[in-house]
């Protein structure tokens, strides 16, 4: 099963290349699954309404079958942030009532809460873990994800929702919760501490299915823009934040191209702007403009995005030049990056790596622990940090 993660900056047409992506995969033969956080229908306007009631196609994912075409094999999921905000946090409730009963706190009704920003980023991914885990043999998951800067934030938080975890609630300490029961029946009350192990714990698990999906080698990025200058710099800086988070990417889907040669100069001006940016995107395939906004599965069938690849992930490799030059090198593709951008802070066994509005705290290769930081020069989008190793920690021959 291959994961296709749809983002671009926004109004650029994601859920129109969402839906259009995932009509030709049916069209031919794959069984397609759309996941979709967007209020109202946006994907039911594109796809034809549903041909029949929702089903389980994975546990806790409803999705309902769209018959475009007459072709039975797709379906499309909403996902509903609001509800699923309020059942995870009634769940919370639920499990953590002795604590909240010692310190006498009063449970929230599931009909007082209302979600959080960042709730819908949480559904999505919960989502997108339940459909890698579907029955029904689905060949792709085709995911509406939101707007760039936000995609890139939401793929990045379980990582670092699991390294605050270790940090917070670390797992020699958990050890000792086995103690909390019998210390609990003894001392005749409750031990609130006992629910907060068992709730990192559990948290610690979900994350981590979650990481596993954004991490696989079956999951890949797709970028939809619309050429012009903000698009550009939004998709250099949105590049440089997947690559520092070392996730696939594939080609641009440049959107809403006009055609070149109109006797209309305003149109021949714009022709020549959106050609001038997409020369300098290599990798992408030129999606038309309709002259209108696509309504219905005709009108998808115009914008054909190419068949779906599975990009390789960014590698990082280390580079052994100790004979040479008494160094190892660590080499960290950033497409796009700029020198000015860049800051990288060693701290303990971690890196410490901003880019642009984005950071990473990476944990360092086995090898580089043991040595210091000496230098780091940015060329042709690759950052080369060199590490020499310390004499006091590195084996002597």
């Amino acid at each position: 099963m291959h994961t296709l993660l749809l983002t671009g900056p926004g109004g650029a047409g994601r859920t129109t290349m969402a839906a259009a992506t995932a009509l030709a995969a049916a069209r031919s033969g794959q069984r397609v699954l759309v996941l979709s956080g967007d209020p109202g229908d946006p994907l039911g306007a594109l796809l034809g309404p549903a041909a029949g009631p929702a089903e389980d196609v994975a546990p806790g994912l409803p999705a309902h079958p769209v018959a475009a075409d007459g072709n039975p094999r797709l379906w499309v999921a909403r996902i509903d942030s609001g509800q699923d905000f309020r059942t995870e946090l009634t769940a919370l409730q639920d499990r953590a009532t002795a604590a909240l009963n010692l310190l006498g706190a009063r449970p929230l009704g599931e009909e007082e809460l209302t979600e959080l920003p960042g709730a819908e980023q949480f559904a999505l991914l919960r989502a997108l873990r339940r459909a890698r885990s579907a029955t029904t043999g689905f060949d792709l998951v085709v995911v509406d994800m939101p707007p760039l800067h936000q995609a890139i934030a939401a793929l990045a938080l379980p990582a670092q929702l699991r390294r605050y975890l270790a940090r917070l609630v670390p797992a020699e300490r958990q050890a000792a919760r086995a103690l909390r029961p019998v210390l609990a029946q003894l001392a005749g009350v409750p031990m609130p501490a006992q629910w907060l192990y068992e709730a990192a714990e559990r948290w610690d698990r979900e994350l981590a299915a979650v990481q596993a999906v954004v991490e696989s080698a079956d999951t890949s990025v797709q970028l939809v823009a619309e050429p012009g200058p903000a698009a550009a710099e939004a998709l250099r800086l949105g590049r440089l934040g997947l690559a520092l988070h070392g996730l696939a990417v594939g080609p641009v889907l440049a959107n809403r191209l006009v055609p070149a040669g109109s006797a209309e100069p305003w149109l021949a001006g714009l022709a020549a702007q959106q050609d001038k940016y997409t020369s300098q995107w290599p990798d992408h395939r030129p999606l038309p403009h309709l002259g209108r906004d696509p309504r219905g599965p005709e009108d998808l069938a115009l914008l054909d995005p190419g068949p779906v690849t599975v990009p390789a992930r960014p590698h990082w490799p280390v580079e052994d030049r100790r004979a040479e030059d008494g160094v190892l090198v660590w080499t960290v593709p950033l497409p796009g990056a700029e020198k000015r951008e860049l800051d990288l802070i060693r701290r303990g066994d971690d890196l410490l790596l901003t880019a642009g509005p984005h950071r990473r705290i990476v944990p360092l290769p086995s090898a580089l622990r043991r040595c210091t930081v000496s230098g780091a020069a940015l060329a042709d989008g690759v950052l080369r940090i060199r590490f020499t190793p310390d004499p006091g920690l590195w084996p002597t021959r």
